[in-house]
């Protein structure tokens, strides 16, 4: 087999590779980040206290960093409880796992256009010539066996960059990916925190609401006992019942809201409504967190999942630019196709055997009624696309972040007007008892007290909860420290 021609042959087809240096398109620069250096119009300042009530001061720390497993702040063993479970079984995120894993292998796939292919190939067959035509074979026989054994090796050079500039794009897509695996994490591990405080919350309302109806059945026992003795009109007495029943009817609903969040619950863990979660959660039981994580603007867009994703998204849309760019211009193939035939296997790799053949060509287009050109067009309008869409993303961030800080402030308010309008008036409402066993009222202050003492106590309740759950959107907003998390690094060491 002659393999001098075949191996000047291969040197050309090498040194024609090493002309694919040029890279067409634009090279990508990631966006500066926004040049503000704070959330909110004023400084910001420690949040009012109302410690009767669990709501002790929290503080604001500059760049204080956030651990990867931040709901471990409120020392709740039940939360962590659900948050592993909902790690473990919930089905979003192992589909955003999957959706990564496929990104990661479009890439390795693509990464094989940048090498030669080789194929092999073997064929035997059995043939017989016409007597009228020539033999085909050397020895003249009409009936021969052909075996033929060859290879094939074909390579594209990259000359103008566009499948480097296509693996480029398909590794920002893993990286978009990877992104987005992230911020489902941190929606995942932030609605199950959400959902705990709001079960919290619903329990402690519900708690609030039979309290109330146990005080009106209590004045009605009483209202009831000064009809018997002739004190008070049988007007007042319906109007007390009416009460009751009015403070009744409202906490069926509530009761509804604490079994819908229930199946909510069972969801994130990936379960059945059947099957609701066994952890119960009680505001009382969960720690204010007092030190408050700000990180530097500067950070916050290399912190925010869906900031880095809406990078990773403008990078591959910038690649295929040259994608586009590169399909304008020529393309060049090169092929090898070495091989061996004989009549028998035994003489198959034998002297006089072997056979190649060389080839390269170079195709452009000529005509295609502006079809590469409307491509590249429409590639530059999606980088367009992508940075306005990354640039909408990070202005979203900011104001997730700002309106957190805003709602902690007043959340802080909340609370401490909350505390103090409700222990008023449930003093007032003890004194107001009292004076209408003694006569010394009438019946309409009763009722009046009671009114206020309800709204107070629900109130309240309402600002505990609201103070939890905007502490957890912080976290949420400025990223959830994934890139503290030990799971992370180690998916990026094991990366190829």
């Amino acid at each position: 087999m002659a393999t001098g021609g075949l191996g000047r042959g291969l040197r050309t087809i090498a040194a024609l590779a090493l002309l694919c240096g040029c890279t067409v398109g634009p090279d990508f620069k990631r966006p500066a980040g926004p040049a503000v250096k704070a959330y909110t119009p004023g400084p910001l300042k420690a949040t009012a206290s109302a410690a009767a009530r669990g709501g002790a001061a929290q503080r604001f720390v500059a760049g204080l960093d956030i651990p990867g497993q931040w709901w471990r702040l409120f020392h709740s063993p039940a939360l962590d409880a659900l948050v592993k479970r909902a790690l473990s079984a919930n089905p979003d995120l192992a589909a955003a796992q999957a959706a990564l894993r496929q990104a990661q292998e479009n890439l390795y796939a693509g990464r094989g256009a940048l090498y030669p292919q080789v194929v092999g190939n073997f064929t035997g067959s059995r043939n017989k010539t016409a007597a009228i035509l020539s033999p085909t074979p050397a020895n003249n026989a009409l009936y021969y066996s052909l075996y033929t054994a060859q290879l094939t090796v074909s390579y594209d050079p990259d000359v103008f960059g566009g499948n480097k500039r296509q693996v480029e794009s398909l590794a920002a897509q893993a990286e978009a990916q990877r992104f987005q695996l992230e911020a489902a994490y941190l929606t995942l591990t932030s609605n199950v925190v959400a959902g705990a405080i709001a079960d919290a919350s619903l329990r402690g309302q519900i708690a609030a609401t039979q309290e109330i109806i146990a005080v009106e059945r209590d004045s009605l026992g009483v209202l009831q006992r000064q009809l018997a003795l002739g004190q008070v009109a049988g007007t007042d007495v319906a109007v007390q019942e009416a009460a009751l029943a009015q403070a009744a009817a409202s906490l069926p609903p509530l009761q509804k809201q604490l079994a819908q969040q229930r199946d909510q619950l069972a969801a994130l863990v990936g379960g059945y409504p059947s099957a609701a979660p066994a952890e119960k959660f009680d505001l009382a039981a969960l720690v204010l967190p007092q030190d408050l994580p700000v990180s530097l603007p500067a950070k916050l867009v290399e912190q925010r999942p869906d900031i880095r994703a809406a990078e990773a998204n403008l990078h591959a849309a910038s690649a295929q630019i040259g994608v586009a760019v590169a399909a304008m211009l020529p393309d060049i193939s090169l092929s090898a196709n070495p091989g061996s035939a004989a009549l028998t296997l035994g003489s198959l790799f034998g002297p006089g055997t072997g056979f190649w053949t060389l080839a390269g060509g170079v195709t452009q287009t000529i005509f295609d009624a502006g079809t590469l050109l409307h491509k590249k067009r429409a590639a530059a309008a999606a980088f367009e696309q992508a940075a306005a869409q990354y640039k909408s993303t990070v202005l979203a961030a900011f104001q997730n972040v700002a309106d957190s800080l805003h709602a902690l402030k007043s959340d802080a308010d909340a609370l401490k007007t909350a505390a103090a309008a409700e222990a008023a008036a449930k003093k007032s409402l003890d004194i107001t008892r009292r004076q209408l066993a003694l006569g010394a009222v009438g019946y309409l202050a009763l009722l009046q007290a009671e009114q206020a003492y309800q709204q107070a106590l629900v109130n309240l309740v309402q600002a505990q909860a609201s103070r939890f759950a905007d502490t957890a959107a912080l976290f949420q907003a400025l990223g959830g420290g994934w890139w503290n998390r030990h799971d992370v690094q180690k998916q990026a060491a094991a990366k190829p």
